[in-house]
């Protein structure tokens, strides 16, 4: 009898899609590396966050291993939060909206995030006119998360084939 398989589970950005480019270059790094791949449509909630991590949230209680969740911009935002609620096996953030609740309907901007997972990596551009990187920083150094600064804007396009490099060490590490 085989073991289950790990799944990967990708959350987009606001505006973006389960198609996104991001997605699409990461994705086959997951499978590569022996895991299932989802990737979560969010785009009927676009204005609604806590909705998203809600989704998320019922997602990852169908899956019969502690996903990995991959979050870019809000999708990182949604992926701690969710975390917060079930426990994951690790967390890949890219550009994450965190300590910007402002954004969202409660408005509570909190002193730090608890996910529950053991591994967390965040991978940030320099360049990023969204949410700045020291918001990424900020987090990374308060949960002692691994933390990429990369030559890149928010949408660390310019940066694919380092991020696509930093996200196979990660997934490697939680084999």
């Amino acid at each position: 009898m085989n073991e289950p398989t790990r799944t990967v589970i990708f959350s987009h950005g606001h505006l973006s899609s389960p198609q996104s480019l991001k997605i699409i270059e990461l994705e086959p790094v997951a499978k590569e590396t022996g895991f299932d791949t989802l990737a979560i449509d969010y785009r009927d909630l676009q204005d609604d966050p806590v909705a998203r991590a809600d989704r998320l949230v019922q997602t990852i209680r169908q899956q019969r291993e502690k996903p990995i969740l991959v979050g870019s911009s809000l999708g990182g935002w949604v992926s701690i939060r969710a975390a917060e609620t079930l426990p994951v096996a690790g967390l890949f953030l890219m550009a994450p909206a965190l300590f910007l609740e402002d954004r969202v309907p409660d408005g509570v901007v909190p002193e730090s995030y608890e996910p529950h997972c053991d591994r967390i990596t965040i991978v940030h551009g320099w360049h990023d006119d969204i949410i700045p990187w020291e918001n990424s920083l900020r987090y990374a150094e308060a949960s002692r998360a691994s933390l990429h600064l990369l030559d890149s804007d928010h949408r660390l396009e310019s940066a694919l084939p380092e991020l696509k490099s930093i996200f196979e060490r990660f997934l490697w590490q939680l084999t």
